[in-house]
């Protein structure tokens, strides 16, 4: 059995949209179980013979500060969910919640794998191949050393690895340009660093790519840092719900106007299918002792249902053991920092 600790209480919804997406995705994956993290109350009605409910008392909220999550609120149902994998009583964790909470908690419940500084947000966007671009960070990290992009780099090879049948993918440093005399002096020294990396093996690194590249999947993986990551995200996921709003609008104008949307509606549909972010929920937190997943906050049950099954892909592909491995073989190259100053100033006493 694959088990999974889902996080109810956390996202815009809650239980509204966890419960369905935890019925449906059992009924799926037969040989899952789930233990459904929150307040007994709030979780009564949902009964299923693969599936157990674990008592929380609180809830982190959205506008939760992290202080708040890590001091205030020690029995939270985000916080309980990640102790389950902590405690190996569960092989992942999902959550719709607070994302600086979740990678807060995380990253104090599970710990960093010895020669990561800062865990990453990594999540795949849809490219032109009719395939998916797996970049990272996507928020944890707005300032990044070189150091930290080559970390990235290492954990996100490993991520697609163990996820598609690409076992060297392929990987662009995100820049303005493709020369490596281009970009600021952190992408230069990042851009020798991940030479040096494929010229010892570890990785299988393209080069520098520009924002285009994300989206025709010019490589299977592009590094970059959690302030670029989040903007390349917010538009892909914009791109949809303009195409979304176009078919609308022109199925309401004039007759002619539906005439000519219906003869080419079945590729705008399917062409909107591509690039539905809902279909990409579900990003993984790599560099902890556990596996931890997000879905975006505002998701739906099909959207969270795409994240649980994230999740247990990860579980199943031995996703933890692949990332420690890649790591540990290009530990040589991966000097450590001092860590995050502020996220050790609010560690519970």
């Amino acid at each position: 059995m694959t088990i999974l600790a889902v996080d109810c209480m956390g996202g815009d919804h809650g239980p509204r949209v966890t419960l369905p997406a935890c019925r449906r995705f059992l009924d799926a994956h037969p040989d899952a179980r789930l233990l459904l993290v929150g307040q007994p109350e709030a979780l009564a009605s949902f009964s299923h013979p693969r599936a157990k409910v674990v008592p929380a008392t609180e809830v982190v909220t959205m506008d939760d500060s992290v202080e708040t999550a890590m001091r205030r609120k020690k029995d939270s149902s985000m916080r309980v969910a990640i102790r389950q994998v902590k405690d190996g009583e569960a092989q992942a964790a999902v959550s719709a919640g607070n994302t600086g909470a979740l990678m807060a908690l995380a990253r104090y419940v599970l710990k960093t794998v010895d020669g990561i500084d800062r865990p990453a947000i990594a999540s795949p966007l849809p490219n032109a191949k009719g395939k998916a671009t797996t970049v990272l960070d996507l928020g944890a990290n707005v300032d990044c050393t070189e150091q930290h992009l080559l970390q990235f780099a290492v954990m996100g090879s490993a991520l697609v690895a163990a996820m598609t049948s690409e076992e060297q993918p392929t990987v662009g440093l995100l820049n303005i340009g493709e020369e490596i005399i281009k970009g600021n002096e952190v992408i230069k020294r990042a851009g020798e660093l991940l030479r040096s990396a494929a010229a010892a093996g570890d990785l299988n690194f393209h080069g520098n790519v520009e924002g285009n590249d994300i989206f025709k999947g010019t490589t299977d993986i592009v590094v970059c840092d959690g302030f670029v990551g989040n903007v390349a995200l917010k538009t892909s996921e914009g791109l949809a719900s303009m195409i979304g709003g176009f078919l609308r609008e022109e199925f309401s104008r004039n007759p002619l106007t539906k005439i000519a949307a219906l003869a080419v509606y079945p590729v705008l549909a399917s062409f909107k299918t591509r690039v539905d972010y809902r279909r990409y929920n579900g990003a993984a937190l790599l560099g902890l002792r556990g596996l931890v997943f997000k879905s975006h906050g505002s998701a739906d049950e099909f959207a969270f249902g795409q994240a649980l099954g994230r999740a247990y892909d990860a579980a199943r592909n031995n996703l933890l053991d692949r990332v420690q491995a890649r790591i540990a073989h290009a530990r040589p190259l991966l000097v450590g920092s001092a860590g995050d100053a502020q996220l050790e100033a609010i560690t519970p006493e």
